[in-house]
């Protein structure tokens, strides 16, 4: 569990976000009782006793933080907050730079499956704050995620959408690896 965030959060910042998401409803499954994570979870994990301690403080410093920032029904951990703020810094670089055709054609493709989710989360849930696109983006992959893990058909329209938007964030992710950052971008507006 925290190793493989650990390898996410170093090698796949997109994936990264997606983990903290799951083991963030898993926590809240676990009505944020790290103990009960511990009981119930790890205990059936094949973990060595090192890898098991490791994970129980990881748990728990997660379940405090969402206490900490009232998470315990909805919403995302500051980490994951911010690795989302700095893979949206990039991607707005991304598509003001002239140097980065491919990304802003492939950003072209996901726009209006961003659109589509926006206009319903304003239909569905007219009181909640508008999302930032790529946000949006990743609810798509979490939705996808949500169904399959629940054995849940997924519509031709929704892998569509899951395939255009899993190599946009796949891209970006990869960008973001390679040490491109917003500040180190030329922009197209100059």
């Amino acid at each position: 569990m925290i190793q493989l965030a650990n390898q996410l959060r170093d090698k796949n910042r997109a994936e990264y976000i997606l983990y903290l998401w799951q083991m963030e409803d898993l926590m809240r499954g676990f009505d944020l009782d790290a103990q009960r994570i511990d009981r119930e979870w790890l205990a059936k994990a094949q973990l060595g006793e090192e890898d098991r301690k490791e994970n129980q403080q990881w748990f728990r410093d997660l379940c405090e933080m969402m206490r900490a920032e009232g998470l315990r029904e909805r919403g995302h951990l500051q980490i994951a907050r911010n690795a989302l703020e700095a893979l949206a810094e990039l991607h707005a670089a991304l598509l003001r730079s002239p140097e980065f055709p491919y990304y802003r054609e492939m950003y072209y493709k996901v726009l209006p499956y961003i659109v589509e989710v926006r206009a319903k989360n304003k239909q569905t849930q007219p009181d909640r704050p508008e999302e930032g696109e790529l946000e949006i983006c990743f609810d798509i992959l979490y939705g996808v995620l949500t169904l399959r893990l629940s054995q849940r058909a997924v519509s031709p329209e929704t892998a569509a959408a899951q395939k255009d938007v899993s190599a946009l964030l796949g891209t970006l992710s990869d960008y973001y690896h390679r040490g491109l950052r917003a500040e180190n971008l030329k922009s197209g507006e100059e």
